[in-house]
Parts: C-alpha cells; structure tokens; sequence
C-alpha cells in the first residue's frame, strides 16, 4: 500500500498540472468558490463563523478558499509541490488558515475542531484506519464532519479494484456502506447521505456525520 500511495501522490500532481494548465487562476477560484457553496447547499450545513475548521486533505483550492469568517486549518502532503508548480495556489491569499504540508494519518490536531471536512480526499491516504482515527479525534463532541468520495456500486469491481490498480489516484476502495460502518465504529451518526453524482462503477456521495456527545 505505501508503494501504491506513493505512485498516487505523483500521479495526483501530475493530474493537477495537466488539469489547470489552461485554466486562469482567478477564473479557477472563481468557479470552484461556486462549486463548494453548492456542495454546503446540497449538505444543508455551513459552519458558523469563529468557528475553528479543518479542511483535511485540501488540495490547492479546497473549501477553505471560502471560509473568510472561519479559524481554518488544512493539511495536504503535497502543498509544497502545489506552492511551486501551481498558480493558482498561493497561501498568502488565505491569512485565515494554517497550512500543515503532511498526511493526514500523521496530522496531529492543535485543537478541536467544530466542523471538519474531508472533501473527495479520503481515498487518497495511505492508511485509511489512521486517518479516519484522526478525523473522528480531531472533532469537537457534537461537532460535524462533511465527507465526500467516490464508492463503489459494485461488490466485484471493488474486489477488482483492489487487486488491480485500475484507478490509480485512489489508493482506498470501498463502498458507502464500508465508510459508512468505519465512521459508526469511531463514534460518529449519520445525519444524511447525499449523492452528488451517479456514475456506472462508482457514486460520488457527501456524508454528513455528528459526533456523539459527551455524556453528562
């Protein structure tokens, strides 16, 4: 798996480089400001402001680029490659987050946090397990964490998938039931399941999940 992951994480930059090569960085920002308040929308949530934030595994323009009235942190592992390859990422435009250049399975939280979002990242790690730990960890009792990714619709294809690396970017395979069970199981609830996009061998779903509160 840590082979796999490294293999991901070149070809994730290489991905991004391609990606955003023809694309203007304000007009980017721009059109992906637009994209994560449709996914708040869709989450039917926003994090109230003073509220401290993590975005983990934030890429160069995830949802913090929209979290003015927020405490922010992000982690990545690939922000300095994103630093000096992409334009379109520049950490001085964002004087409201802390930028953490790591894994998210070696993150350790300052702080609580009252609302984390794991935004079409967790099928990035190299260790799922640890990761999951740290983000159910890292949230305040009560809290809320959003998280998005691709699952897989079908039994045999995932077996498939795992075996052979048919979808490289993303180390982890599983279905929204097996995110769903590993989420249970560090002491979150499910408050909805939105899908926000249906594919042939994978959907894409957004997670809504509460951590259980302290019991007084």
């Amino acid at each position: 798996m840590n082979l796999r992951w490294k293999a991901a994480q070149a070809a994730e930059i290489r991905w991004w480089r391609a990606y955003l090569r023809n694309k203007k960085p304000e007009a980017y920002l721009e059109q992906k400001a637009a994209y994560w308040r449709r996914v708040l929308e869709a989450a039917q949530y926003e994090p109230a402001a003073g509220t401290r934030v993590l975005d983990a595994g934030c890429g160069p323009a995830g949802i913090f680029i929209i979290l003015e009235a927020q405490e922010v942190h992000a982690v990545d592992p690939l922000l300095g490659a994103y630093q000096a390859d992409l334009p379109h990422f520049d950490p001085s435009r964002y004087p409201y987050v802390r930028f953490f250049a790591e894994p998210l399975e070696s993150f350790d939280p300052p702080e609580p946090y009252d609302t984390i979002f794991c935004l079409n990242a967790i099928n990035h790690v190299a260790d799922l397990e640890k990761s999951l730990d740290v983000l159910a960890g890292a949230l305040k009792p009560g809290g809320r964490l959003l998280l998005s990714v691709d699952v897989h619709k079908h039994g045999a294809l995932k077996k498939l998938f795992r075996w052979v690396p048919g979808d490289v970017l993303h180390p982890q395979q599983y279905s929204l039931g097996d995110y769903q069970r590993m989420l249970r199981e560090r002491g979150l609830e499910v408050e909805r399941a939105v899908r926000l996009k249906e594919g042939r061998v994978f959907d894409f779903f957004l997670m809504v999940m509460r951590g259980r509160r302290r019991a007084t």
